[in-house]
């Protein structure tokens, strides 16, 4: 190894300096290799009698040598040399020290091939930098430093590529905040020797940890300089939440002209809650904002409150085209950690607004959303009081709105209850100790009390939120009292027995007739609402019996399949209702005929029911089962394998019925096949009796009609087969559950809960996290040969109806959508479907996104269909520099 001094005057030291990356030192005396005085004796110079500026000791060592010059007042340390003095640590190949300046001089060291090894590390405090080399002066803490690299984590719990990398040629250290850059370029590639992109600033001011005020920035790309510049420029480094303006993005409408969309500020008020603000504006005067509250405290509770109204006008003023209409959309979640109170619990999932706002919407770019036709939402509270016997009240306060095609606004697509309460008491076995086992029919008696009382309001888009939704309100309410009991007979026979009893409350009945009035021949049914407590009561017995019976057939443990196990669980209930008369009125129409009504028809909980019931229900569940030896003969157990998963049919019979006693039989099942790899479910229905001329089923068996002993009446099947590159490998069973997980939990994760995007997929719409993609480690391209990794899903349903003997289907499409990365990179998607039964195409969906290292590039787009569009965004991954991107996407053709 060899490093080069230049000459220097033995009295005036001259400063360290770097050139072409060799340190340039005073020189060293003829004798320091046979300098045999102690470290110690530095206490013997001259300067012991100036006041000392240092405030605490240095500490120091070298691998190769530590030597003392009196003469030069410097000390030497060779290879892995280290200083530490109070918060400051440096490290470098070679560092010179000199004693009397309170200086520090460190750089690399050559070895014999001209290879530079041991940058200087140089630690103040929590920032670090790590030069070529570094002058330093203990007393006054500045420094020069050569070509420093340093990385500064910036932006809400940055990580990895989310931290900034400065690198400049040549820094001055002014004191512990205030750094001068000169000839800089930040950065946040990982590969800061030769970085895919950098931001070249010629003379900036560092503050660790908080910012970089730069003069002209220019970007460049793979060292290419690039049009954008800046004469000035703010980069923000504080860890944690600041804040700032939210860069928009420019667009262009064809039925709103040019755009700017998305920009906002955003504002974290406390540790705890923070603000965002988004608006677009169209330059013929459309207009909207969205805003966003996230909230959190630990082990406490979480949440967020997002707001989104647009006022869209469709072309301009005087157009037969124009038309002005405004969405709006309200979005709220509310989670109570578990532990922040046991006995009771508050949360909320609302999400309610316009019907078309989801289709409509400025920023609509998921394509799922599109697809769903329901909003939902429920607020509720509930406290448990664990006393004996425990009691569980809850309110809640639900919403439920249908966005289908087909709602317009004055239909009543919006039901909502405000609110709902409901309270239920624990089981209580009056006849057993509360500690000890339960046996036989006395002990097993338990009863049970539940109330639930409804405030039910249905309105539509017009009437929403204002004072004439509360007009055609319902309020009820219903306890019941359910009491049973159960046993075995014959140690084989599950049997149970029991009774239930309701008594409904309601805030106002209906009362019928013909108009008085009115007497001539075109007099019409009044219905007088009456205000004011009602009640009524209906009650009921049931009771079943049910066992379950194995059924084993042996083939033989030499035989591929050695054993089929087929289980039935059969069971028989009967269930008795009487018919509630006192509760009906009637009144003579027009005809001289008597009219049965009820006053309680049309209340919340509708009417007791006028014709009594005596019924048999019968029901059998099956479960077949196989013993296959495995193709590994190293295996000594075999494998099971489910031949149907489930295949279940149940009817009842009606005693009290005047005809039609026997009801449908109705089936249902399922099943995997080709390594499980293929789900298979069915259900339909079975009719035992005919239908006369006019489709309306008579009492009479369609056997004896001419016809088969039953008759099908409906039937659905849906297939769903998922496959891979995997798929058709051999592999161990852990490597099957691993793949199968991994793959799932990347469907969740691209799909927002699905597991799997046969509805389409589409960039997040929340604009407020715009750069949602992670960051992942660097990707080496390997040769993948004739293997590239895919995925395949389809899901076939269809359904068939013959209830008039139409003999149709009524539906029948299959569903697919795959993925394919020709590298490792590179990510293509698609997702489409047919419709055999409308010959057409379902919403079909074309996707790539590439992983440029540091920046991300993706793609989607619908050619055809309602939803048309394509939306397009190239920009960095990084959160500190996510405004350098560009976005463009279609709007949606009306």
């Amino acid at each position: 190894m060899q490093f080069s001094f230049a000459q220097e005057d033995p009295i005036t030291p001259l400063p360290i300096k770097a050139v072409k990356d060799t340190i340039v030192a005073p020189l060293l005396p003829p004798n320091i290799l046979n300098d045999s005085i102690l470290i110690d004796s530095i206490n013997q110079d001259s300067s012991q009698n100036k006041k000392p500026l240092l405030l605490d000791k240095i500490k120091y060592k070298a691998k190769d040598y530590v030597r003392l010059s009196q003469k030069d007042n410097k000390i030497y340390l060779y290879n892995e040399a280290e200083i530490y003095y109070q918060d400051t640590e440096l490290k470098a190949g070679i560092i010179i020290m000199d004693y009397v300046k309170n200086e520090v001089y460190a750089g690399r060291i050559k070895d014999s091939t001209g290879t530079y090894s041991q940058l200087p590390y140089f630690k103040q405090g929590d920032n670090i930098v790590i030069p070529d080399s570094i002058r330093f002066n203990f007393d006054t803490q500045k420094a020069l430093i050569w070509n420093s690299r340093t990385e500064q984590q910036a932006g809400a719990g940055a990580l990895g590529t989310d931290a900034m990398k400065v690198l400049a040629e040549i820094t001055k250290k002014e004191n512990d905040s205030v750094y001068f850059l000169k000839s800089a370029r930040l950065t946040t590639s990982k590969d800061t020797v030769d970085p895919d992109y950098y931001i070249k600033i010629h003379k900036a001011k560092f503050v660790p940890g908080k910012k970089i005020i730069a003069g002209f920035s220019n970007m460049y790309l793979v060292d290419v300089p690039t049009p954008i510049a800046l004469p000035f420029a703010y980069f923000p480094l504080t860890v944690g939440r600041t804040a700032g303006l939210i860069f928009p993005t420019f667009t262009q409408d064809p039925n709103r002209g040019f755009a700017i969309q998305n920009g906002g500020y955003y504002f974290p008020i406390n540790d705890y809650v923070d603000f965002s603000i988004l608006g677009d504006f169209f330059t013929n005067g459309s207009y909207g904002f969205r805003t966003q509250s996230i909230y959190t405290k630990r082990y406490r509770y979480r949440g967020n409150i997002n707001f989104r109204y647009e006022n869209q006008i469709t072309s301009q003023k005087g157009f037969d085209d124009f038309s002005r209409s405004t969405l709006y959309n309200i979005q709220i979640s509310h989670q109570q950690d578990p532990k922040a109170s046991p006995n009771s619990r508050f949360s909320a999932q609302v999400n309610l607004g316009s019907s078309q706002y989801f289709t409509n919407s400025f920023n609509q770019i998921n394509v799922q959303n599109t697809q769903n036709n329901n909003l939902s939402s429920s607020i509720s509270y509930s406290k448990t009081f664990p006393e004996y016997p425990s009691v569980n009240v809850s309110l809640t306060a639900t919403h439920n709105q249908n966005i289908s095609s087909n709602a317009t606004p004055d239909t009543d697509n919006i039901s909502l209850t405000l609110p709902t309460l409901q309270a239920s008491m624990e089981r209580i076995f009056p006849f057993a100790k509360r500690d000890g086992i339960k046996k036989g029919l006395i002990q097993n008696v338990n009863f049970q009390y539940n109330v639930r009382a409804e405030n039910r309001i249905r309105t539509n888009d017009e009437d929403f939120l204002t004072g004439r939704m509360f007009e055609n309100a319902q309020l009820g309410a219903r306890h019941t009292l359910p009491l049973n009991t159960n046993f075995k007979v014959a140690k084989y026979f599950s049997v149970s027995v029991g009774g239930n009893y309701e008594d409904i409350w309601t805030a106002q009945t209906f009362q019928r007739g013909l108009d008085p009035n009115n007497p001539d021949s075109n007099a019409e049914v009044v219905l007088d609402t009456i205000n004011g407590f009602d009640r009524y009561n209906r009650y009921g017995l049931s009771a079943s019996i049910g066992t379950t019976l194995y059924g084993t057939f042996n083939f033989g443990e030499d035989k591929k399949i050695q054993a089929i196990r087929h289980v039935m669980r059969p069971s028989i209930g009967w269930g008795y209702t009487p018919s509630f008369e006192q509760f009906y009125d009637s009144y003579t129409d027009l005809n001289d005929e008597e009219v049965l009504f009820s006053r309680f028809e049309g209340t919340l909980n509708g009417a007791p029911s006028l014709n009594k019931s005596n019924s048999i229900s019968f029901s059998l569940q099956n479960t077949l089962e196989a013993k296959v030896r495995d193709k590994d003969s190293t295996k000594l157990e075999p494998k099971k394998i489910k031949l149907l998963s489930n295949l279940n049919f149940s009817t009842a019979y009606n005693f009290e019925a005047d005809s039609l006693k026997l009801a449908p039989i109705g089936f249902n099942g399922g099943t995997s096949i080709l390594n499980n790899k293929m789900n298979i479910n069915f259900s339909g229905s079975l009719d035992p009796y005919t239908i006369d001329n006019n489709g309306r089923r008579i009492n009479t068996f369609n056997v004896s009609n001419g016809g088969s002993l039953l008759r099908l009446t409906r039937a659905s099947m849906n297939l769903s087969y998922s496959l891979n590159n995997e798929t058709f490998k051999k592999k161990s069973k852990d490597d099957e559950d691993n793949n199968e997980s991994e793959l799932n939990d990347e469907y969740r994760a691209r799909s927002g809960g699905r597991t799997d995007d046969l509805f389409g997929f589409g960039l997040n719409d929340d604009t407020f996290n715009r750069n949602s993609s992670k960051n992942e480690d660097d990707i080496e391209n390997p040769i993948y040969g004739t293997t590239i990794p895919w995925d395949l899903r389809m899901q076939f349903t269809t359904s068939y109806n013959n209830s008039n003997r139409q003999n149709e289907f009524g539906t029948a499409s299959l569903m697919f959508s795959g993925n394919i990365s020709p590298s490792p990179r590179w990510s293509v998607r698609v997702s489409s479907g047919y419709d055999f039964i409308g010959k057409g195409f379902a919403q079909t969906q074309l996707g790539f996104q590439r992983n440029l290292k540091s920046f991300d590039l993706r793609f989607n787009w619908v050619p055809f269909g309602r939803n048309e569009r394509w939306d397009f965004f190239i920009g960095i991954s990084s959160s500190i520099l996510s405004d350098l991107k560009w976005e463009s996407r279609s709007q949606r053709i009306r």
